[in-house]
C-alpha cells in the first residue's frame, strides 16, 4: 500500500514506490478531492451574493449578514464535526457522507424555496467534510519526514485550483445562463471529488491510522497547556484577519460589480471572474515563496510560522490601503476604477494570504493534541466561523461609509491581527528559549 511505503521507517529505501511531486501519492488522492469539493464550495458562494441582490432582491445589508452568516456557519460545523468522526464515525466515512450531503444542498439550491434549508445542508455536510480530509496529510508521512512541512502548501495549491475553476463554471454559467445552472454544476463537482476519494482510497493512510502514529513521544502536560494557549491566541488573531479577508467575496464584489470598469479588448469582464485572480496569484506565486523558505532554513525558529503570518497579515493591511487610495481617486475624478488596480490589489492579497492561513492550518494540524487530530483542526476552522461570522456584520458598514473610508477600516482590522501575531510570536520565542535552557540544566520542562 502506498500510504505505508510513506511510512517506513527513515533510512528505508522503498524503490518501487511511486510519488507525485516527490510526495506520497496519497496526497494527489487529497488534493485532487479537496480541489473538486472547493470548486463546488466556491462555486456556489461565488454566484451567492449577486444571486441574493438580483433574483432574491435582498437589500445589501440582509445580503451581506446572510452571507457572512452561511460563511461563519460551514467553519462552526466543523467543530461538532471533528468531534464525531474522532470519536464514531472515522475520518473516511465523516468525508463520504458529508461530501454527500454537500453534494445534496448544492443540487437544492436549483429550488428558490429551498435556498436557505439547502444552505443548512451544504454547512452540516461541510462540518463533517471539512476538518476530515486535511488531518488525513500528515498520517501519510513517517516522523520527521521533511516533506511535510511543503505538503500543506501543496495541498493549498488543491483549494486554490477549484477556486480558481469554480468562477469560470459555475459563475459563467450563473451570469450568462441561469442562477440555477452554476449551482448544479457545483453539486457536480462534489459528486467528482467523492468518486476520486472512493477511488483512490488505497493510497491513504491505514483507515485505523492516526496523527499519534507518527508523533515522536507524547507531548509533557505543561507543554501541551502551552499548545492549547498558544493555538488559542493564534486563532484569535486569525479572527480579526478574517474579519477584512473575506469581503473579497462580499462588499468587494459588490463595488467590483458597480465600481470598476472591466471592458477588456472591448469586451466586458464578467464581475464574478474577478474572484479568479486570487487562486491564479496562488499558483503563481506557491511554488517561489515555498523555496524562498527553503533556502532560509526557517526549520531553527520554532516561532518561523507566526512571524510569516504576521508579515502575512501587513501585507493584507496593505493591499486594501492601496484600494482605499484607488477609490477616493476614482471618486474625485468622476470615473470608474480600471480593473488592472483590482489584478494589483489581488496581487498583495494573495501574497499576505499565502503567508498567513496554509502557514496557520499546517501549524493547527502539527500541534495537534494526541487523539484529536480532526478536531484541533476544526479548532483552526472556528477561527474562520467567527471571523466570517463577523464579517458579514462588518459589510453592513459598505452602507454607511464611503468605499475608500470602508477599505481603511479593513485595512486597520488587518493590521491589527499583525500586532497581535507578532507579539505572540515574541512570547513564543522567549518561551521556547527557556524551554531549552531549562532541559540543558537538566530541570524538568
Amino acid at each position: 500500500m502506498a500510504g505505508d511505503a510513506s511510512r517506513a521507517p527513515m533510512g528505508v529505501t522503498r524503490p518501487r514506490e511511486r510519488t507525485w511531486l516527490g510526495q506520497p501519492p496519497g496526497l494527489a488522492i487529497l488534493f485532487l478531492t479537496e480541489m473538486w469539493e472547493k470548486f463546488s464550495f466556491f462555486g456556489m458562494q461565488v454566484l451567492q451574493v449577486y444571486y441574493m441582490t438580483k433574483a432574491l432582491h435582498f437589500d445589501q445589508a440582509r445580503a451581506s449578514l446572510v452571507y457572512g452568516s452561511y460563511a461563519a456557519g460551514v467553519y462552526l460545523t466543523p467543530i461538532a464535526g471533528g468531534m464525531i468522526s474522532d470519536r464514531w464515525l472515522g475520518k473516511r466515512r465523516a468525508v463520504i457522507v458529508g461530501g454527500l450531503l454537500m453534494a445534496l444542498g448544492h443540487f437544492m439550491m436549483a429550488s428558490e424555496a429551498l435556498f436557505f434549508p439547502a444552505m443548512v445542508v451544504i454547512a452540516c455536510g461541510n462540518g463533517l467534510f471539512l476538518p476530515n480530509l486535511p488531518s488525513q496529510v500528515k498520517p501519510l508521512y513517517a516522523a520527521g519526514d521533511p516533506r511535510l512541512a511543503g505538503a500543506y502548501n501543496l495541498y493549498y495549491m488543491g483549494i486554490n485550483l477549484g477556486g480558481f475553476l469554480a468562477p469560470l463554471v459555475c459563475g459563467t454559467l450563473g451570469e450568462l445562463y441561469g442562477w440555477h445552472w452554476g449551482f448544479g454544476a457545483a453539486g457536480v463537482g462534489m459528486c467528482l471529488g467523492l468518486a476520486i476519494y472512493v477511488s483512490g482510497s488505497r493510497h491513504l493512510a491505514p483507515a485505523g491510522a492516526t496523527d499519534d502514529d507518527v508523533a515522536a513521544e507524547p507531548a509533557a502536560p505543561a507543554a501541551s497547556r502551552h499548545q492549547i494557549l498558544f493555538l488559542a491566541g493564534t486563532a484569535l488573531a486569525v479572527v480579526i484577519f478574517r474579519v477584512a479577508y473575506a469581503q473579497t467575496g462580499n462588499t468587494l464584489a459588490l463595488w467590483a460589480d458597480t465600481a470598476v470598469d472591466r471592458r477588456a479588448f472591448g469586451w466586458t469582464i464578467p464581475a464574478t471572474w474577478v474572484q479568479l485572480l486570487n487562486p491564479l496569484y496562488v499558483f503563481v506565486m506557491t511554488p517561489p515563496l515555498v523555496a524562498f523558505w527553503n533556502r532560509r532554513g526557517d526549520a531553527h525558529a520554532q516561532s518561523a510560522p507566526l512571524w510569516k503570518m504576521a508579515i502575512g497579515a501587513m501585507t493584507v493591511a496593505a493591499s486594501f490601503v492601496l484600494l482605499a487610495a484607488v477609490a477616493r481617486s476614482s471618486d474625485a475624478a468622476g470615473a470608474p476604477v480600471h480593473w488592472t488596480w483590482l489584478v494589483l490589489f489581488f496581487a498583495l492579497l494573495t501574497l499576505g494570504e499565502l503567508y498567513i492561513l496554509p502557514v496557520g492550518l499546517g501549524l493547527f494540524a502539527q500541534l495537534a493534541l494526541p487523539g484529536f487530530g480532526a478536531t484541533t483542526i476544526a479548532a483552526w476552522f472556528l477561527a474562520a466561523f467567527a471571523g466570517n461570522l463577523l464579517s458579514g456584520v462588518v459589510g453592513t458598514w459598505w452602507a454607511r461609509l464611503s468605499p475608500d473610508g470602508f477599505f481603511l477600516a479593513m485595512a486597520a482590522l488587518a493590521a491589527l491581527a499583525s500586532v497581535l501575531l507578532t507579539l505572540l510570536a515574541a512570547a513564543e520565542r522567549r518561551w521556547f528559549n527557556d524551554l531549552m535552557t531549562a532541559q540543558r540544566a537538566g530541570s524538568p520542562s
